[in-house]
């Protein structure tokens, strides 16, 4: 099969602006993660997996939360399939959902819990959401000894 390419120079270079980090989607969840008084690391890349970040971690917790945009990773109620170089599209796309299921099966089988949501969602439900699941995978902690 021969190697299919972006059908115009003004496509290629559309993509590569797309922007893969800080979405309106990501900061919104941020802040309302960060006013709750939760504190995580953004962008963090996948451990053992080059080229592949994780969008918002709670480390000790290993929670790892993606907010994947509709178009580029297959939203099953928002996603769209370009009808020009239709066949090129469609590897890319399929290509990114493989990688995510790829990447949250990597994750979980490292112990992580993996929350996925889409761009479309409500901030404050994802938020809510992140906050219960930090909570339960935290560790639970011993109280402190008397020494007594």
């Amino acid at each position: 099969m021969p190697k299919v390419v972006p059908s115009s120079a003004a496509v290629s270079a559309r993509m590569s602006r797309q922007s893969s980090r800080d979405t309106a989607p990501e900061v919104a969840v941020r802040k309302i993660l960060h006013a709750a008084g939760l504190r995580y690391r953004v962008n963090v890349p996948v451990p053992d997996m080059p080229r592949r970040t994780i969008d918002i971690v709670f480390g000790p917790a290993k929670v790892a939360v993606f907010l994947d945009g509709c178009f580029w990773h297959g939203c099953p109620e928002h996603a769209t399939q370009p009808k020009s170089n239709a066949e090129w599209w469609r590897t890319k796309l399929d290509k990114n959902i493989a990688r995510d299921r790829e990447t949250t099966e990597h994750l979980e089988a490292q112990g992580w819990t993996v929350l996925r949501f889409w761009e479309h969602e409500d901030p404050e439900v994802i938020s809510r959401t992140v906050a219960r699941a930090r909570e339960t995978a935290l560790p639970t902690r011993r109280p402190p000894t008397s020494g007594t």
